[in-house]
């Protein structure tokens, strides 16, 4: 009878137990990015870039880390000749999203953070925040909408 009591008693208590979940309020950031348009506001000026004409930009998030390249759409070959590219570790609480820029072409941009919300509505992200680097007398305010790469 003892047994049957203790069989009771674990399965009752396997029952109730809640199986260990991923936060449900995470916003899913993981995954590719395509960056559709930037906008960026220093010192009273807007710039406004459309990223789906003559570059090309995608960020790219794991669990830990983030990536992203851009290059011109020309293969090089014009003056739009562009390459980017960069990297690091980032930390999401809620809707606030820190990128720690370990790798980086633009080398003072290097060792800094950029503390950014963000949201995503159906397989939009919008990512704003302010980008500061004293040393290169950077202090703007960046908007960027992506698109989910499927």
């Amino acid at each position: 009878m003892k047994i049957i009591y203790f069989i009771l008693i674990v399965f009752v208590v396997a029952c109730n137990t809640k199986p260990l979940e991923n936060n449900t309020n995470q916003i899913p950031l993981e995954g590719t990015w395509k960056l559709l348009s930037g906008t960026l506001i220093e010192k009273g000026d807007t710039v406004v870039t459309d990223y789906t004409k003559s570059v090309s930009f995608i960020k790219i998030i794991n669990k830990t880390h983030f990536s992203f390249l851009k290059h011109d759409l020309n293969k090089g070959k014009d003056s739009t000749a562009a390459f980017d590219a960069g990297g690091g570790t980032y930390i999401l609480v809620d809707s606030t999203y820190t990128e720690n820029l370990d790798f980086c072409n633009a080398r003072d941009w290097e060792g800094n953070a950029f503390k950014f919300t963000v949201s995503i509505h159906n397989d939009t992200l919008i990512q704003k925040g302010i980008e500061k680097i004293e040393k290169s007398g950077i202090d703007r305010l960046n908007i960027e909408k992506y698109l989910r790469v499927k």
